[in-house]
């Protein structure tokens, strides 16, 4: 049998190559572009940092104070902070809320911060985003049922944070917050010790967040001296929410956060 092959056959054979050759070099184009995809998707999902310190021209920093089983001594450091003068910020758990609702009425209507130290205090860099959530929200509504304030400060238990913690704090409202001047309290070495620590610390400056525990043991008899000798340097002691910039930054490896 002869075989003929018609102009109509050539022509669609043509086309169909033409076709499949056309798919083809889509095919390899598209793949090639996917690393680049896959590369701006990494870098939106680079290493987050919460703040520890504010670049700033003002000689201000912040003085803040972290309360989860204890707050004992509560009542002595608002009155030096009253009689100083002095604003400051409060980290609270929600199980401390829960047996003090009178504590965080006092430090609201003394007028300082109020932020969202997790509910249980627990390390959040160990729970997933459903747990995460759950430790922030819960206080955040809690306080809001007491005070009517809508907290936007997060302080992560022990200062642990990652990537998830930060986005969804973020996601929920709030700045993370950290610091660059430890006082180490709770380690319980002394007064002295406690002051050299944080007034008299040699990476203090301009923007400085200094952290202090409720219920240690020398906290509330070093404070007034403290306050005197960040005074005599001529810091002014604010809330963090005065300290932070609250949009258009951006915040180095080290936790100092910048006006863009």
């Amino acid at each position: 049998m002869e075989c003929k092959i018609s102009k109509a056959d050539i022509s669609l054979f043509l086309k169909t190559g033409i076709f499949v050759l056309s798919f083809i070099a889509i095919l390899f184009s598209t793949v090639k572009y996917i690393p680049k995809a896959i590369t701006v998707s990494n870098h939106t999902n680079s290493k987050k940092f919460p703040i520890c310190s504010v670049e700033t021209s003002e000689a201000k920093v912040a003085l803040t104070f972290d309360i989860d089983s204890s707050g004992k001594d509560l009542d002595l450091i608002l009155d030096i902070l009253s009689k100083n003068n002095v604003k400051a910020t409060f980290f609270v758990t929600g199980k401390w809320i829960e047996s003090n609702r009178d504590g965080i009425i006092r430090i609201v209507s003394s007028g300082h911060d109020i932020g969202n130290h997790s509910y249980s205090h627990k390390n959040m860099d160990l729970l997933d985003e459903e747990e995460c959530m759950k430790e922030i929200l819960y206080v955040h509504n809690l306080v809001k049922d007491i005070t009517n304030v809508e907290m936007k400060l997060f302080r992560p238990p022990y200062g642990d944070f990652n990537n998830t913690i930060i986005h969804i704090a973020k996601d929920l409202g709030y700045e993370t917050i950290r610091w660059d001047i430890d006082s180490m309290d709770w380690k319980d070495y002394g007064i002295r010790d406690l002051i050299n620590q944080t007034a008299n610390n040699k990476d203090l400056r301009n923007g400085s967040i200094i952290v202090f525990k409720l219920g240690t043991k020398y906290t509330a008899e070093a404070l007034d001296e403290v306050i005197e000798s960040l005074k005599d340097k001529g810091y002014n002691l604010v809330g963090v929410n005065d300290l932070i910039y609250p949009n258009d930054y951006i915040i180095d490896v080290t936790g100092r956060q910048y006006r863009k």
